[in-house]
């Protein structure tokens, strides 16, 4: 008899190929999630159970029978009642979850170079659920990716959108910081390949190329034939005309911390590539539709 899985979000990014390449192995899933089922691509393939934070019975009572959680579940920034301080306490009630119920093993996507020393709080709040993770009786797997691009994500997508359509893009300061971006495919295996290890382990989920950001703007640019006019400006400014962006587009586009841990280069890896696939390589093959449409944060998850 196969053994229960359950993923949250499969009806989002991440989370949705892990769950695919689940399926295409024969495996059961079951999804914790906030998504309407409308949004699944999996048909009745996939029973979904509702991510409530606020009673622990019930997400106890959903994730009964699992022996292994795939959990994607995290914020992008601060955004009403939905801040950093909560997404650690609601992935502690999730972990709590998990133990009442029996899981076994939990495979966590956290981030490149968590830091609970760390001055900006996705990465400091990545470490504290590590440490909560570590310190729990779960066999584990914490897998810790960069950047991660494919047909749905935000970041690749949405600058190839304003390569297109607006005539100037704003690179904060030199642009000489460097990147290693993942390819959502490649880090759907890596963490469903995790879930046959009975060791406690801690992999960077990491693509092959590493880029400064000027050459991903630019390479980005190249590929979908952008007119754009490129040009380096202060942090401080490009956070104000992202915000300005930003109100026309209903959307938040960049955050402080976020142009804070490009700069300080927290999204590269210093081990092995555990991937294959090179942006370079996808960005050709992927030119007509990456960036076609605006992939809004606030409406996928707000």
């Amino acid at each position: 008899m196969k053994k229960l899985i359950a993923v949250t979000g499969a009806f989002g990014y991440i989370g949705k190929y892990i769950t695919r390449l689940l399926l295409s192995e024969g495996e059961q899933v079951v999804t914790l999630t906030n998504k309407p089922a409308t949004l699944s691509t999996f048909g009745d393939q996939v029973k979904a159970y509702p991510l409530d934070f606020s009673h622990i019975e019930s997400l106890t009572g959903s994730l009964t029978g699992v022996d292994t959680l795939f959990n994607t579940y995290w914020v992008r920034f601060n955004y009403k009642d939905t801040t950093y301080e909560r997404a650690i306490q609601n992935s502690q009630i999730l972990f709590q979850a998990a133990k009442l119920a029996g899981v076994k093993r939990i495979i966590h996507i956290s981030i490149t170079n968590p830091n609970l020393e760390s001055p900006l709080p996705y990465f400091r709040g990545k470490a504290v659920i590590e440490q909560f993770l570590k310190q729990s009786d779960f066999n584990y797997t914490i897998i810790r990716p960069t950047v991660v691009f494919g047909i749905e994500d935000i970041l690749i997508n949405n600058i190839a959108y304003l390569l297109r359509h607006w005539p100037v893009f704003a690179i904060p300061g030199s642009g000489n910081y460097r990147l290693q971006p993942i390819y959502v495919e490649d880090l759907a295996r890596i963490a469903v390949q995790a879930r046959q290890s009975s060791q406690n382990q801690v992999i960077d989920a990491v693509g092959p190329d590493i880029l400064s950001f000027k050459a991903l703007v630019r390479l980005i640019a190249q590929a979908v034939i952008s007119h754009a006019w490129i040009i380096h400006v202060p942090p401080d400014l490009c956070l104000l005309l992202s915000q300005v962006v930003g109100v026309l587009l209903n959307d938040v586009l960049l955050t402080r911390d976020e142009v804070k841990g490009l700069m300080a280069e927290l999204l590269i890896s210093n081990q092995i590539p555990t991937a294959q696939t090179s942006i370079r390589d996808w960005l050709a093959a992927n030119a007509e539709t990456c960036g076609a449409a605006y992939a809004s944060e606030l409406h996928r998850h707000y």
